[in-house]
């Protein structure tokens, strides 16, 4: 059975080069040689008067483009504090390019840290360098400032926001590819199990039987016969402990919660009662949780999912129910609906899938004992 990888672009990665203490040093290079270009570059254009002499030196401005630029050496340990130092020397020192390099630092620092903190902090440097009068004539007015100040920050949490749910549909896929092997082995192993064992087990009665039948075998017979007999109860044995397990139980569900919550869908679990249940009901509970909770990830737009497992004398009763989006009429009976019913129906239990209060779907399976 295959399986179709998520679509869409992956999650941007950076350069390995640039997420060492080499890479730090080249970024925060780079920084300052392109303020020290553009802080040339303004004041070569500027009035002679507008500017005094210390100003425009250029050992002045390259000082001022790398005590802007330093900061950066810090932006992947501690991302605000580097986005912080950065906006004090902007600040401070009447260098207007440096201004780019204090917004590249806070969409860092978006991009490592997200939070309101950052935003807050990006927006307030910007109103205090104009409160402290140090933007050059024709500067954006507050609200401006303020856009500015929000604009590096929405792209940083942006792109975090794309590579965690590329990640997670790769973890989901991943997920999903090891299900469908994980399945296609037991397949294989019960077909192994149930065509090789019932012949083999065939040839040892038979052996047996005419031994025990036919009194007057020859001994070199009797002793082909008995050969037969042992050889194939050997190798029944052999099959028999090379076979893996049928697959995942009840216990794995944790691991089951643990991939399928991401970014923006938090999963739950939930479980009540004695866990010991016969393998087989344990077997089949798994995969109609899995089945459930698969339908929720690729069809709805649940933001939360409770999965709980609940072991009764009687029965094990497994519920999903999701807050997502509730259509109207009976969810579409697709493969995996129609497993999750004929799990329940060979086990003599029930499957009843309908809308969740106040939002949703809600799944609930019950499995005899």
């Amino acid at each position: 059975m295959a399986i179709d990888r998520p679509t869409g672009p992956g999650p941007w990665q950076t350069p390995a080069f640039l997420r060492t203490a080499a890479g730090d040093f080249l970024v925060t290079a780079a920084a300052a040689v392109v303020v020290l270009v553009l802080g040339l570059a303004e004041r070569a254009g500027a009035a002679p008067l507008a500017v005094d002499a210390a100003a425009a030196d250029p050992l002045t401005v390259g000082a001022a483009a790398a005590a802007v630029a330093a900061p950066l050496l810090l932006r992947r340990r501690f991302p605000l504090t580097a986005a912080l130092l950065c906006a004090a020397v902007v600040i401070a020192l009447p260098l207007w390019p440096g201004r780019l390099v204090a917004m590249a630092a806070f969409g860092s620092a978006a991009y490592h840290r997200p939070g309101l903190r950052v935003l807050g902090c990006s927006v307030g440097w910007l109103v205090v360098l104009a409160v402290a009068g140090v933007r050059p004539a024709g500067a954006a007015t507050y609200t401006d400032l303020v856009l500015l100040g929000v604009a590096p920050v929405a792209a940083g949490y942006a792109l975090r926001l794309h590579r965690d749910r590329a990640e997670h549909a790769e973890r989901l896929y991943r997920a999903e590819t090891r299900r469908v092997v994980a399945e296609e082995h037991a397949r294989v192993a019960r077909e192994v199990h149930d065509a090789v064992g019932h012949h083999l087990t065939v040839i040892r009665l038979q052996a047996t039987a005419v031994r025990h039948v036919t009194r007057a075998l020859p001994p070199t017979a009797d002793r082909a016969l008995a050969t037969i007999a042992e050889a194939s109860a050997t190798a029944l044995a052999e099959v028999r402990a090379v076979l893996p397990r049928t697959g995942s139980s009840l216990s794995d569900l944790d691991v089951l919660v643990e991939r399928a919550t991401g970014p923006d869908r938090t999963v739950t679990l939930t479980r009540r009662g004695s866990p010991d249940v016969p393998p087989l009901l344990d077997h089949a509970g798994y995969r109609v949780a899995q089945e459930a909770l698969t339908n929720v990830l690729r069809h709805s737009d649940a933001t939360r999912v409770d999965l709980a497992v609940d072991h009764r004398p009687d029965a094990v009763v497994i519920t999903v129910a999701d807050n997502g989006s509730t259509t109207p009429g009976a969810p579409a009976e697709g493969s995996g609906l129609r497993g999750m019913r004929e799990r329940a129906r060979l086990l003599g239990g029930t499957l009843d899938i309908g809308p969740n209060a106040p939002a949703g779907w809600r799944v609930e399976a019950r499995l005899p004992r």
